[in-house]
């Protein structure tokens, strides 16, 4: 049994009835009182009738509010977990601690971490951290990458930008931004992922999912800080709203899954762009009255060459033209390339 450290009788009081891991979706907006650093301490408290009460909140160096929370998973062990508390999401592992350790450990660790002014090297949880068994993994090449992209790209509220497999150095965050209108605006910004903190910029949330060439997380944070700020008269939702139901829709949809089979059938089939195209009906002919198939055409349309005066390749396509692709040029159901 691990040693336990001394420890205030608050600090224990307050980690001794922490919930279960499947609570720590919900927050609780008390207002502790907070240091020199923008952190509050510790403190007891009780379970708010609406959520958690977190071990202790701070503000990071970009001026977002964050909490310390912890929760007792099936085997017994205790997450300890920096999350956003906006959002609830960039969920950090601060610690995981065995069943058999005392409860007042918990509080102690969040104590200690608080105190560490740079609070930068801690992981982003993973399922397994929640669940105690390691993260399923298919065996086919897209069952992979779709296991382990949202780790990497980080399925929370920080969204890495990547356009045809290369990040951008931004990241998208849904926010309470101040825009021309009299009230605060939910919604999605960019900011600089390196160099000085720099004022967020406002974008519409199709660029956001293009950017992630995902439309999960976005959405769903997107409808979960909808329904929870629908009856607050002191924040507009209504831009991002409309964004939101644009965007479903639209029939402009992702390519990210095209662009996977087109190449697949590629490598793996002896197929090439240009017979794809020929056999959705893109022919061009030489000057010697030879045919081929038009494979810039294909090349722009799942992603893999940039639209004529842009810089980078586009991660959009009308549904149409991907149905034609799917069809006709690769022999498969439009639907084995649609992302939900």
């Amino acid at each position: 049994m691990a040693q336990t450290i001394s420890s205030p009788p608050s600090l224990a009081a307050n980690a001794s009835s922490r919930p279960c891991v499947g609570a720590l979706a919900r927050s609780h907006r008390g207002r502790p009182s907070r240091g020199e650093d923008g952190a509050s301490a510790p403190r007891a408290g009780v379970r708010a009738r609406s959520g958690i009460d977190p071990l202790g909140r701070y503000t990071d160096a970009t001026g977002r509010a964050r909490e310390v929370i912890t929760g007792r998973r099936g085997d017994g062990c205790v997450l300890v977990v920096d999350r956003d508390t906006l959002t609830l999401g960039d969920r950090r592992l601060v610690a995981l601690l065995a069943g058999d350790e005392p409860t007042e450990n918990a509080a102690l660790v969040c104590a200690h971490y608080l105190r560490d002014a740079p609070r930068g090297r801690c992981r982003r949880v993973t399922a397994e951290d929640l669940t105690g068994r390691p993260f399923p993994v298919e065996e086919d090449g897209a069952g992979a990458e779709e296991v382990e992209e949202p780790q990497s790209l980080a399925c929370e509220t920080d969204l890495a930008g990547r356009r045809a497999g290369a990040y951008e150095d931004v990241f998208y965050r849904l926010e309470l931004a101040c825009t021309d209108s009299a009230a605060r605006e939910l919604r999605w910004c960019r900011r600089p992922r390196w160099g000085a903190p720099a004022a967020p910029m406002p974008v519409c949330l199709r660029e956001a999912v293009g950017a992630l060439e995902r439309y999960e997380p976005v959405c769903g944070l997107t409808r979960l800080a909808l329904a929870r700020y629908r009856d607050d008269a002191s924040v507009s939702t209504a831009v991002l709203r409309g964004e939101l139901e644009r965007l479903r829709e639209s029939p402009i949809v992702l390519n990210r899954k095209l662009r996977q089979r087109v190449l697949i059938a590629i490598e793996r089939h002896g197929l090439s762009l240009s017979e794809i195209a020929i056999r959705c009906g893109r022919v061009k002919r030489d000057a010697n009255g030879n045919a081929s198939g038009e494979t810039s055409w294909l090349a722009r349309r799942v992603g893999i060459l940039p639209e004529s005066g842009s810089s980078r390749p586009t991660p959009w396509v009308h549904s149409d033209v991907l149905a034609l692709i799917a069809r006709n040029g690769l022999g498969i159901s439009p639907r084995e390339v649609e992302l939900g």
